[in-house]
């Protein structure tokens, strides 16, 4: 079964000129001990599908229609006291720039303990015993003089593992990772990478990856959603999506990483630029910038549709596959 599922997701955000529809119809399922990556270009959907699930959308924008389920339970509709409990004691965040995760007035050790001690039915003395192993774990060095010192005392790479243990302090089934590593270097990031691999592997967490670099969900992940402009253009296993790509932006995405062999000066880029809100397309929101696009894909949105080992949102596939909708 799966521990979540995310089921026909709309998000809108209410303005004075009418409303934005952020999120339109994102479904997708992560399996205990999966890793799923959810990649594409900035402003694609991808931060605003974790802070959903978390709870944690900003006002005015609000879950106007589907379900958020965790563990078969619905937490979508939940008030905000209800999805403080089951933040941190199942869902579990850790967000890019671990300066803001952190509180600088106190000591990691007090945030680490005061997390437990408000999920776990444990001591004061068990709780600073669990957070010291939980920095053990994530490979801060010196743990037990480390725990009573402050964030500013650690250096970017350290704070967000600090951030990691605050996130796994109550034992989460889920962990929401939204760029973990976008403000570390390529040595720190390999690091904190594989520690969530390893996080996810002895405890059967299911990771939710959010990142715009491919190369990290090659990596890392076990499938792949690929977002664009608040939708799923593809989803499937992740050596699947990367080396046989269905839908033509996910074979663009594919095409603009650099090839360390290949001797070019120019890398191949996507031209144009993702639509505002405000301005999607009618059809398939990538025909203005898609090289395959006819005249089907400027007058009808295509649903996720078998392509192989993947499905994508692209009516290339429907020429030899029957429609089909529901969850990837």
């Amino acid at each position: 079964m799966s521990l979540l599922q995310v089921q026909n997701l709309v998000v809108e955000f209410p303005n004075r000129h009418g409303t934005l529809r952020a999120l339109d119809d994102i479904s997708f399922e992560i399996a205990p001990g999966e890793i799923l990556g959810v990649v594409g270009e900035s402003g694609a959907g991808k931060s605003l599908t974790g802070a959903s699930i978390i709870g944690l959308l900003e006002p005015p924008g609000r879950v106007a229609s589907g379900q958020i389920l965790l563990q078969g339970e619905r937490i979508d509709h939940l008030g905000a006291d209800q999805m403080r409990h089951i933040r941190g004691r199942k869902i579990g965040a850790i967000f890019q720039d671990p300066l803001t995760s952190l509180n600088p007035l106190y000591s990691v050790g007090r945030q680490l303990t005061e997390t437990i001690l408000a999920h776990l039915p444990v001591s004061a003395a068990e709780a600073r015993q669990r957070a010291i192993q939980l920095l053990v774990d994530t490979g801060i060095p010196a743990a037990e003089q480390r725990i009573d010192h402050y964030p500013h005392q650690f250096s970017g790479g350290m704070r967000q593992r600090v951030v990691i243990a605050l996130a796994l302090a109550a034992e989460p089934q889920l962990i929401v990772a939204d760029e973990p590593t976008t403000a570390l270097d390529v040595s720190i990031q390999a690091q904190i990478i594989s520690l969530l691999k390893r996080v996810c592997k002895e405890r059967g967490a299911a990771v939710m990856l959010i990142t715009h670099d491919m190369g990290v969900i090659a990596e890392t992940c076990d499938r792949v959603a690929v977002m664009y402009a608040g939708r799923i253009a593809e989803i499937g296993p992740v050596h699947e999506v990367i080396n046989h790509p269905a839908h033509p932006y996910t074979a663009g995405l594919m095409a603009s990483i650099p090839d360390m062999d290949a001797d070019r000066e120019r890398l191949n880029q996507i031209d144009g630029a993702m639509p505002r809100l405000n301005a999607i397309p009618p059809g398939c929101a990538f025909n203005p910038r898609c090289p395959r696009s006819h005249a089907r894909c400027t007058q009808e949105r295509p649903e996720l549709m078998s392509a192989g080992a993947t499905r994508a949102a692209c009516w290339l596939q429907a020429e030899d596959e029957p429609r089909s909708g529901g969850l990837a």
